[in-house]
């Protein structure tokens, strides 16, 4: 099972956008990510853990799975308005990222994988 990787606010603004450079949302991977913002208390978001590792092995190369921890990063989180978790902010090669709250079943986080991130 791949470790999915925590992002802090500087590998976020390496990995994902750099917020203190741009104002316009400009990505910086190179692959679509998907960003998982949790707390460790929080039951959903445990739930949809393991999917999430499922996920991160199935589209190894052509996606990145991140998560952030809500409680630690409270910049990430605000800049995003994450008011509930799990928030799952799907972020495309081109074009602006989605945002979807709550735990998803499998096939909906596929779906919009193919349907948000064109994998």
């Amino acid at each position: 099972m791949a470790n999915i990787e925590h992002l802090t606010k500087e590998t976020f603004k390496e990995k994902v956008f750099n917020f203190e450079k741009n104002k316009e949302f400009n990505f910086t991977g190179d692959i679509p990510c998907l960003i998982d913002f949790y707390a460790d208390w929080c039951e959903p978001c445990k739930m949809i853990a393991p999917i999430l590792e499922e996920l991160q092995d199935e589209y190894k190369g052509k996606l990145n799975i991140y998560k952030v921890n809500t409680e630690e990063e409270s910049e990430l989180s605000d800049m995003f308005g994450v008011q509930s978790i799990p928030t799952l902010l799907f972020v495309p090669k081109e074009g602006e990222p989605q945002m979807a709250q709550s735990a998803l079943p499998k096939e909906t986080f596929i779906r919009a994988i193919s349907d948000i991130l064109k994998v």
